[in-house]
């Protein structure tokens, strides 16, 4: 997959740890909307009921299952890179921007033709781009022009099935960040078309910093 060789990462092994450490320039975390300091959350609690701030604590992902070293590990959400190998299953909240590699719990022959048809998996996005009805994810066949549909976003919520992922965009670089920083979180409208753009420039910004990185 075209993807996997611009990230410079392995869809089988995963980061090594030494290069994960490498590529670790800030915590994968969202600033919340209202990013006040704890004393004033103490004392003006009713803050913590405001809309934005309800909304904000389901998009919240506490650990992720990645690939690294070849090996699964259940890891802090808050220490994915971009390039890490994430496996997410039904119940899970995307702990960052990241693109379908393959569909299943288990690893695939990507070269011989991806994943079997009757794997699925279905997520609702509607925290985050607006979208009204969960989105079943296709079975992405490594082209360019179909990265955009296989693509999740931070804080969406998977209902049913599996997938393998690599991560695109972490903390102040994923989509959810930018929503917030303009104010427009929680969506009041379909945001679908516009947010997978936005996702599509910063997966191209990090192709080129990763390539001037290991250079």
């Amino acid at each position: 997959m075209y993807l996997l060789e611009r990230l410079k990462t392995s869809y089988s092994d995963g980061l090594s740890s030494s290069v994960a450490s490498t590529r670790r320039q800030q915590l994968n975390s969202v600033r919340p909307p209202l990013n006040c300091p704890k004393w004033v959350c103490c004392l003006l609690p009713c803050i913590n009921h405001v809309q934005s701030m309800k909304q904000f604590r389901l998009v919240q992902a506490d650990d992720a299952e990645v690939r690294r070293d070849g090996v699964w590990i259940r890891y802090d959400a808050a220490s994915l890179v971009v390039g890490d190998i994430i496996r997410v299953v039904e119940g899970d909240v995307i702990p960052a921007d990241c693109v379908v590699v393959s569909l299943g719990m288990d690893h695939l022959d990507l070269e011989g033709g991806g994943a079997p048809s009757e794997e699925t998996i279905t997520v609702d996005s509607r925290l985050v781009t607006g979208e009204e009805r969960p989105r079943q994810i296709p079975i992405p066949q490594h082209q360019t022009s179909e990265i955009e549909q296989s693509t999740l976003f931070y804080g969406s919520r998977v209902l049913d099935g599996a997938a393998i992922c690599v991560v695109t965009a972490t903390g102040d670089r994923v989509v959810l960040s930018k929503l917030i920083r303009e104010g427009r979180f929680p969506p009041t409208s379909d945001l679908t078309e516009e947010v997978t753009e936005i996702g599509r420039l910063e997966l191209e910004m990090q192709n080129e910093e990763i390539g001037i990185e290991m250079s």
